[in-house]
């Protein structure tokens, strides 16, 4: 399900829970159209920044250099005009001495105010602002680089051939099921201007570049990946130099669209993408600008601060099991730009769109100063990525996931390509630690021994070819002999294509390094080569270097550490996951990631300054010990549960101490059913997999406690201890054992099932109090479980918990009980019971093995665990047991799932390509294992102690089997029975 939209906007409404949902979708599809796998629909949504045309930016310089606040005072002494204002540039530059000034003047009144500025005796002219003079565009032109003979592609609305602004239109075509080549919704042809426009008031940056327009959008916003598909292959046939797509999508497993943008590239194509407009949310990039090949355009303002509506990283294709890429790769100006009006004129849009028309004239301008023979010798999208890059100016304030490498730097790219020669290199080349906050999150928590391997996922650029190889594996130097503490684990592309790879550090300090307070510096090194060039005999070698500068600390006490579970947690895409909060229309999809670095990233940050660290698990629970952890944090968790999870957790809390706490979400089958639609372009209905949580999993989880989840969907407000907080489609209490702490409060239930019980609660009835929060003593460890997720996700959140999860870390973690939440007339005389029958239920109509990591999976640790049980079960367990079985379903061996890496499986692509395409995995894991044991086998050298056992087990068994026998008819159901802690 896959929606691509202009990076002008956020996505149009979509209700969720109208009974009238599927009527409203079909009346809507004019402005909105949702797209799914093989035949996407691809939607340009109206423009989130209307047309600003009441005032316009000029740039004033001076006659001297002066700081930027005399130049200022100097203005505002000396101007008797109204309607003009100073822009402040908050920059690197702005603490040194500038000869210019940046002003917003209104159109109503420019005439009188430039005519009376351009009077003054220190001001050398005014001049309209221009993108252009900005970046230096001006100094090329005048060394002759104008773009000339660059064939530049422009997927858009089209474009008017007779359109003034344009000196060298080349093609236009239609790909579309409407009958013209023009362009009547404006979009197409204000890109094409921003990137070769010749009006002196919208100057594009290459105005020789050779247009060929594209006409991939409908007058009514629509596209589809087929029209995409052909509109590719023809850039292809006929030699495009540089192509721009101001569209994306969150659905990066589109693959007829993804796999077609590998060939594109492949085929020597530059391609520059908008990065999206979903900030300033974290895990919001849009394919295709996420794909490593392509040059990822994010978007600032003239102060150089991002811009809001930029989408920000990391990439969550690598969740759970790894981590995401850096990007976008860099930024440019994306608001206020002028560009071209339909037929004549200019005006002003904002949004990442604009930005990457931005990036892509850069390149245009670029392209253009290396000499037409050589150019494909030289140029390809990973030499000219490394040349961004490499020349891009770092921003102070933005970390790396906001700003990628920084602001484009034309002149610096210009000196770079001039000397160019082909060479592979790594993005980021530079992990330093002490760099805060450009290295956010790494510069955030420092290193330390006992804990999950700490992964830095950085892209190769490999500018020597199209494919390359890894020749030898990755190495650790370090600089002196405190690096020795540092344990490097590498994972990579060994087969580099299309002209980009990854290379993943999984990080640990050594035992002995647990008392380590310090710096650790070093290189890694990585050797690329490629085949011969078209021409040469011998294969190209580079030696890639990355720099470390790692902080470590002291091992922290076990109960400051949290152990975050991201292996749990099923994001779109593949499957139609539904949000937490169903008050939001506007974003139906939970597709941010829901890792510690994405959409819960505040919450990260919040719980640093509290003085606790916290790791992240991509395995299963049996990956993990627990004796190193205070507390296990479950937060908005979609998956199943193997059954040895569901012991060792048991184990783990009740014997091992250690603290668990829960936040879960809404779970209601009948609200899922009212959600479903159908979408026209795949003829099929669409459901969710889930609810905000996979409440019948946890419920598994928690059984052995006692504990236990309803389906209601509550929302309201509600305070403890003067602390007020969102109650935002949370759900319920209907287990919790005597004794335990429990509060409740009086919400409306808004799921399907509620609806008739709130038409009386409106009419005068009070409404009923619902539990929401549990806090229990279990064993030597502690519980704490919550109903709802959204106060601490910064994606939609109304109001944060931060308050409550603190209160609930310190119980958990120190056995701090705060004196609200564990007052006596919270404590539970008598336990709260729902019959099982009473429980959510799952839902045997989907098939969860096409989205679980568990479901028809082996419980396997993956490259995200300590290093000593990568490739096994985890502690204490040494062989493989069963796959988990779904109510309702077969077991499918799906191998190694949509989205696991295998070990340090060295792939250059996604391994769910074939999944995708319907096969049931690798074959060869279900041969392997179709005959093993579902219990451990003993191995020699334990028979002693379990003979033992087994003798006198067998007399103990054959005592109780007497008693037993005698006492069955007095037997009661254990499934009724609250949990023995």
């Amino acid at each position: 399900m896959q929606s691509r939209h202009t990076m002008l906007s956020v996505q149009s409404s979509f209700p969720l829970k109208s009974s009238l949902f599927i009527l409203l979708l079909s009346l809507s599809l004019f402005h909105f159209k949702l797209s799914f796998r093989s035949s996407p629909n691809l939607t340009l949504t109206p423009d989130r920044t209307q047309p600003q045309a009441s005032r316009a930016n000029y740039i004033v310089r001076f006659i001297d250099y002066k700081p930027a606040s005399e130049h200022r005072s100097y203005l505002e002494s000396s101007l008797r005009s109204e309607g003009w204002d100073w822009i402040q540039r908050n920059n690197p530059a702005a603490k040194f001495p500038t000869d210019f000034g940046l002003l917003s003047i209104r159109d109503a009144v420019k005439e009188s105010v430039i005519e009376e500025i351009e009077r003054l005796g220190f001001v050398k002219d005014v001049n309209r602002s221009q993108v252009t003079s900005l970046f230096g565009a001006d100094a090329l032109w005048r060394k002759g680089y104008t773009g000339a003979k660059v064939k530049m592609a422009i997927f858009d609305t089209g474009i008017r051939a007779d359109h003034p602004h344009f000196r060298n239109i080349k093609d236009r075509t239609n790909w579309t099921n409407e009958d013209t080549l023009n362009d009547n919704l404006g979009h197409g042809t204000f890109v094409a201007g921003v990137i070769a426009g010749e009006d002196a008031e919208c100057l594009g940056f290459a105005p020789d570049t050779e247009i060929y327009a594209f006409r991939v959008f409908t007058d009514a916003q629509v596209s589809y990946t087929s029209w995409f598909l052909d509109a590719f292959n023809y850039a292809i046939a006929i030699n495009m130099d540089v192509l721009n797509l101001s569209i994306g999508g969150p659905d990066y497993l589109d693959l007829p669209f993804v796999e077609k943008v590998w060939e594109i590239t492949a085929n020597n194509i530059i391609m520059v993408s908008a990065i999206g407009n979903d900030g300033p949310l974290y895990g919001t990039l849009n394919n295709p600008a996420d794909q490593s090949d392509v040059i990822g355009v994010g978007g600032i303002d003239y102060s150089d601060h991002i811009a809001s509506f930029s989408s920000r990283g990391m990439s969550t294709w690598e969740i759970p099991h790894g981590y995401g890429r850096v990007k976008p790769d860099v930024v440019a100006y994306g608001r206020e730009i002028m560009g071209s009006k339909i037929s004549t004129g200019c005006k002003q849009l904002s949004g990442t769109s604009v930005a990457s028309p931005v990036v892509a004239g850069v390149v245009c301008l670029l392209v253009s100063i290396i000499p037409e023979n050589r150019r494909k010798e030289i140029l390809n999208p990973a030499s000219m990525k490394q040349a961004l890059v490499e020349g891009a100016a770092k921003l102070v304030g933005p970390n790396m996931y906001e700003q990628g490498a920084g602001r484009v730097d034309l002149l610096e790219s210009f000196e770079i390509l001039k000397s160019y020669q082909p060479r592979a290199s790594i993005f980021p080349s530079i992990l330093d630690y002490t760099n805060c906050p450009y290295t956010w999150p790494f510069c955030r928590q420092a290193l330390y021994s006992g804990a999950m391997p700490v992964i830095f996922n950085a892209t190769i650029l490999n500018g020597m070819g199209v494919i390359g190889y890894v020749q030898s594996p990755p190495t650790w130097h370090p600089s002196t002999e405190e690096g020795n503490l540092l344990r490097i684990h590498f994972t990579y592309s060994e087969v580099i294509w299309p002209w980009t790879g990854y290379l993943a550090l999984h990080m640990q300090i050594k035992e002995e390094g647990a008392h380590f307070s310090g710096v650790i510096e070093g290189n890694v090194t990585v050797r690329i080569f490629s085949p011969p060039a078209q021409g040469d005999k011998t294969a190209r070698t580079s030696t890639c270097v990355l720099q470390l500068k790692l902080i470590v600390v002291p091992t922290p006490p076990r109960s400051k550490r949290i152990l975050w579970d991201q292996f749990h947690s099923i994001k779109y895409p593949p499957g139609y996951i539904p949000r937490d909060s169903l008050d939001v229309r506007n974003d139906i999809l939970d597709w941010h990631g829901d890792h510690l670095h994405t959409n819960f990233h505040i919450m990260f940050n919040m719980l640093r300054d509290a003085g606790y660290y916290v790791e992240a698990l991509g395995s299963p629970f049996t990956c993990f010990d627990a004796s190193h952890y205070g507390t296990l944090l479950l937060v908005d968790l979609e998956d199943e549960y193997f059954q040895e999870e569901v012991e060792k957790l048991r184990d783990d809390v009740i014997n091992t101490g250690l603290g668990l706490a829960v936040f879960a979400e809404w779970y209601n089958v009948d609200t899922m059913v009212k959600m479903r639609f159908f979408d026209d372009n795949t003829r099929s209905w669409w459901t969710p997999v889930t609810g905000g949580a996979n409440i019948p999993a946890l419920n598994d989880l928690l059984e052995p406690f006692g504990i236990a989840f309803g389906d209601k969907i509550l929302n309201g407000d509600f305070s403890i201890d003067g602390e007020h907080s969102r109650y935002a489609s949370g759900t319920d209490i209907v287990r919790f054992p005597r004794d335990g702490y429990i509060h409740s409060f009086p919400f409306l239930d808004s799921s399907e099932s509620g609806a008739t019980q709130n038409v009386l609660l409106n009419s005068g009835m009070n409404k009923a109090d619902s539990p929401i929060l549990g806090l229990l003593d279990a064993g030597e460890g502690r519980i704490a479980v919550y109903g709802d997720s959204n106060c601490l996700d910064s994606s939609h959140m109304v109001t944060n918990c931060y308050w409550l999860l603190r209160k609930i870390l310190d119980f958990t973690g120190s056995n701090i009980k705060d004196p609200v939440l564990f007052s006596e007339s919270a404590k539970q005389d008598m336990p709260l019971y729902e019959d099982d029958n009473r429980l959510p239920s799952r839902r045997t109509d989907v098939n969860y093995t096409l989205y679980s990591a568990v479901t028809g999976k082996d419980l396997i640790c993956r490259s995200d665990s300590r290093f000593e049980v990568w490739g096994t079960k985890g502690y204490n367990l040494h062989v493989r047991g069963r796959n988990k079985i779904m109510p309702g379903h077969h077991v499918i061996d799906l191998g190694r799932g949509l989205n696991s890496t295998f070990g340090s499986s060295r792939s250059s692509r996604p391994k769910f390509t074939k999944k995708r395409k319907g096969t049931l995995g690798n074959r060869y894991f279900s041969l392997l294992y179709r005959d093993e044991l579902d219990v451990p086998e003993l191995v020699a050298s334990h028979w002693v102690v379990p003979a033992i056992v087994a003798v006198t087990g067998f007399v103990l068994i054959l005592s109780i089997w007497r008693i037993h026998h005698k006492r069955r008819r007095r037997r009661r159901s254990a499934s009724g029975r609250l949990a023995n802690l």
